[in-house]
């Protein structure tokens, strides 16, 4: 066994985690267990650090199938702490609504212009997603969270997608 590392995630995100620990620990071959105020895990040290990511990514909300995404290599976890952009809990809830958007539009359209998954809990906006395009995801919430307006947000998403479609056509 080479090394061990623990990781906190929400009490109510553990039931959540159970119900992968099996599927994780095989795929890649670690030691997974969850004690009172802490998830231990053990293993080699490149298998730890991707089920570490795995269950953060759980521990933010996201669905088991979507946080397993990451055990491709291709495919990484961000997190953005939304109190790095509010300093009151009523700035906190505005800027989690902006990122959502109305009936969850906002977060929607991000997600299909960038093949990303976002989910917002807590004091954060995670981001699952493949490694290029993760970054313009993380971009565009910045952005909203900075007060930008939807529409600019969009604009330069669809700017951004196209310039994208037209390199990988020029290769």
């Amino acid at each position: 066994m080479g090394m061990q590392q623990a990781i906190r995630i929400p009490k109510a995100r553990v039931k959540v985690l159970r119900e992968v620990i099996d599927e994780i620990e095989s795929k890649l071959s670690v030691k997974i267990e969850i004690r009172p105020d802490e998830i231990l895990v053990g293993g080699e040290s490149l298998d730890v650090w991707i089920a570490l990511k795995i269950i953060k990514a759980i521990g933010r909300g996201f669905d088991p199938s979507v946080a397993l995404k990451l055990l491709k290599e291709d495919y990484d976890l961000v997190v953005i702490d939304i109190m790095r952009f509010a300093n009151t809990k009523n700035a906190l809830i505005r800027l989690r609504g902006r990122v959502i958007g109305e009936k969850g539009r906002a977060k929607k359209y991000i997600e299909q212009l960038t093949d990303c998954h976002i989910q917002v809990y807590g004091k954060t906006v995670s981001i699952i997603g493949p490694l290029d395009k993760l970054d313009l995801a993380r971009q565009a919430v910045e952005m909203l969270l900075n007060g930008a307006k939807h529409s600019t947000v969009y604009r330069f998403l669809e700017r951004e997608k196209a310039k994208m479609r037209w390199e990988a056509w020029l290769q």
